[in-house]
């Protein structure tokens, strides 16, 4: 059974290890050798994040800067993906933002633009970062 709650501290080293490894798996046209398990802190300072926990393990979080509702990151270890862990995951953030709620994902995650896709977010705008090119998504309403 999987619970979603606050992030502990106790939690952060390995939710910084599915940071780090996500994205390495992830963003294979980027310079992989540069993600650092720091990158976790730097990335989601002063965010709002939730964990997903099974066995009181964590196999996945969501970071959100709630000033703005704006979902930053949304990583599930890739031994767990698939188990509806993500879709929990947002569901808790939902409850902690208002709506609308947005997030960029870049053009080449395709797995993670077909998530988006299915729970209901929807294409605002596209622009460049350097790490490419990104998606702008909005969502208005309770996912599906």
């Amino acid at each position: 059974m999987v619970v979603v709650e606050e992030a502990k501290n106790v939690n952060l080293p390995l939710l910084r290890t599915i940071f780090l490894k996500e994205r390495q798996r992830t963003f294979t046209e980027q310079n992989t050798s540069e993600f650092k398990l720091e990158d976790f802190d730097k990335q989601t300072q002063g965010e709002y994040i939730l964990s997903a926990l099974i066995d009181d393990i964590p196999v996945g979080f969501i970071s959100i800067w709630i000033p703005n509702n704006f979902i930053h990151h949304l990583y599930v270890d890739n031994a767990y993906q698939g188990k509806n862990i993500g879709t929990q995951l947002l569901k808790a953030a939902i409850q902690k933002t208002a709506f609308p709620i947005t997030l960029k994902c870049l053009v080449s995650n395709t797995k993670a633009i077909d998530f988006y896709l299915r729970k209901g977010f929807v294409e605002k705008s596209r622009g460049q970062s350097g790490n490419g090119t990104y998606i702008l998504f909005k969502l208005t309403k309770e996912i599906q």
